[in-house]
């Protein structure tokens, strides 16, 4: 298998790059209170941001994609997250641009378990560590995280790289009250 970077995505590539990003975000749509997927607007807006590095995977034995995630340090091209946050955390790291974003890493489901996700995460991992350490953030539904334990997935995959330290940023907890009816 192997890895292409783009900084803009193909627009050849676009609607295979849809259907692989909307397959393996499927479930999301309706397991998780907050969207998680990207309208298709949105998508073709996400890949042909110049400031978000994209990774495509097409597994050598198939025509079509089997991965795709994207990560940037320009944290203003995130807009689910507060890089407000960063810069008061970390404003070194800030004001260096030492703070990467990863907004998705798409797997096909037909290739989960395959060793792609560790492939992706040591590639960009060389990205961050080749511009000195730094930090990276991501988000995970519930779901991901409890059933599919990607947070654990990630640190133990970085892990085997070279020391690596994790902790949870935020929680954010959805409540729903069900009222009944008037009498």
């Amino acid at each position: 298998m192997r890895i292409e970077t783009h900084e803009v995505l193909p627009e050849a590539m676009l609607d295979e790059a849809w259907r692989l990003y909307a397959e393996a975000f499927e479930e999301l749509r309706t397991v998780a209170v907050q969207r998680h997927v990207l309208t298709r607007a949105e998508f073709e807006e996400h890949m042909a941001d110049q400031r978000v590095g994209k990774y495509v995977v097409r597994h050598p034995d198939e025509v079509r994609l089997a991965a795709l995630a994207t990560i940037t340090n320009d944290l203003d091209a995130v807009p689910l997250i507060s890089p407000d946050y960063f810069r008061h955390r970390w404003p070194v790291h800030y004001a260096e641009r030492r703070i990467w974003y990863v907004p998705f890493n798409a797997i096909h489901p037909d290739h989960r378990g395959s060793g792609i996700f560790e492939l992706i995460v040591e590639a960009m991992h060389q990205v961050v560590a080749s511009q000195r350490p730094g930090i990276v953030g991501l988000d995970f539904c519930r779901r991901n995280e409890e059933r599919y334990k990607l947070p654990q997935a990630i640190h133990n995959a970085l892990d085997r790289l070279g020391t690596v330290r994790s902790h949870r940023a935020d929680t954010q907890a959805y409540w729903c009250y069900e009222l009944p009816a008037a009498s």
